[in-house]
């Protein structure tokens, strides 16, 4: 990551950095998706979250891969740790859209220090549904939960959102991806996207990293060691790396590797 790019976060409170993956493992991540759709054919794909990732070994490969790290580095340090990832796969025709919102809103964290990273499977385009953020909103004021509205029309990813009425959209920025591409965003900033209804699938993983001096407030959360050490003073949960087992786990390039502890 270039020094621009630190810049344009702390500024606008998001910045892109381009082909920060190679293709073949963009390639794999959309390949998961749809290996995770067919174990859990229930569920709609943009609904994959954190709890159904954190024992799966593909994605603790993925978001230790030292690319991304070194990325999150530049603003959490060298001890890093992943507090939830959740794939939001929206398909051709029907994808849900996300309200316009504020990360930190949901999260329970102590402190606030966490860095997003939206990472592109598929293009992310405006036709199905790109996220878009609103520059600069990441200096208002923070909304509570319950100062939110309240939907259950299950056409959006979220069950509540910023009132529109809230929101003044003139400035707001298409987050325009090509596979492998990443956007970083800070959790404050006001963002969200529309439903994918073009004919393409819109595939993405959202990842979020703390510094392991950052304690998760969720009982029983598992969070993942990534790089550095754990804090002694923080009681954070960590999850061991899973063994490959092939009734559990997709194979991926270099999946012998990870077959032992």
């Amino acid at each position: 990551m270039n020094h621009t790019s630190k810049l344009e976060y702390d500024e606008l409170g998001y910045t892109i950095i381009r082909n920060a993956i190679d293709m073949d493992l963009a390639c794999e991540v959309e390949a998961h998706v749809h290996w995770l759709r067919k174990k859990y054919p229930d569920l709609r794909p943009e609904h994959l979250h954190h709890n159904l990732l954190v024992d799966d070994l593909f994605i603790h490969r993925l978001v230790g891969d030292s690319r991304l790290l070194n990325i999150v580095e530049e603003f959490l340090g060298q001890n890093i740790a992943l507090f939830a990832a959740h794939y939001i796969a929206k398909p051709p025709f029907t994808g849900q859209a996300v309200l316009w919102h504020q990360d930190v809103t949901y999260w329970p964290l102590e402190p606030m220090e966490v860095i997003s990273i939206w990472l592109a499977a598929t293009d992310s385009k405006v036709e199905n549904g790109c996220m878009r953020v609103i520059p600069g909103t990441q200096n208002k004021i923070l909304l509570l939960q319950d100062e939110l509205q309240k939907v259950s029309d299950c056409k959006n990813v979220l069950g509540s959102g910023i009132y529109p009425s809230q929101i003044n959209d003139t400035d707001a920025v298409d987050i325009e991806l090509n596979a492998g591409d990443v956007s970083l965003h800070n959790p404050r900033i006001v963002h969200g996207s529309n439903p994918n209804t073009s004919d393409t699938w819109r595939i993405g993983l959202t990842i979020r990293y703390i510094p392991t001096s950052t304690l998760v407030k969720i009982e029983g959360h598992r969070c993942i060691l990534l790089r550095g050490e754990s804090d002694a003073k923080v009681m954070n949960k960590y999850e061991n790396r899973p063994i490959f087992n092939p009734q559990k786990h997709m194979k991926f390039n270099g999946w012998e590797k990870w077959s032992w502890k």
